[in-house]
């Protein structure tokens, strides 16, 4: 990775998620997500061979990302077996009640829905994972 500004710091995750299987092939895509995708609600990013225009995960994820402005709220439903990770990129939320902020993650197991809300504004990433 690499910042090609001399003044504009740079901010990124990198985010490992081991495949389904090993000997797969590396691989790499990157895509442009509008912010109006994203505010206000959660927006697949990524997922399992790269449904509704998603990028490709050979593994059983959905990733999404939100923006939430104070007060908003999202809810995601976990089926059975599944659980959640959160990751608050910036802003703060409460996670299923659980106050986050910045640089905070969280990890759900055992719950049937996922509710974030900002208490100031907020991107972050859900993972839904099996």
């Amino acid at each position: 990775e690499f910042n090609a500004s001399p003044t504009v710091p740079v901010h990124l995750l990198q985010i490992w998620i081991i495949p389904e299987r090993a000997g797969l092939p590396p691989g790499y895509e990157q895509r442009a997500f509008p912010k109006e995708e994203k505010r206000g609600r959660l927006c697949l990013v990524a997922s399992h061979q790269g449904r509704d225009g998603s990028l490709s995960l050979h593994q059983d994820v959905d990733l999404f990302a939100c923006l939430l402005d104070a007060g908003g709220q999202v809810a995601h439903s976990l089926r059975s077996g599944r659980h959640a990770w959160a990751q608050v990129i910036e802003g703060k939320v409460s996670l299923n009640g659980q106050a986050l902020g910045a640089g905070d993650g969280a990890a759900v197991s055992d719950e049937a829905e996922v509710v974030l809300s900002a208490a100031a504004p907020a991107h972050l990433l859900l993972f839904d994972l099996a």
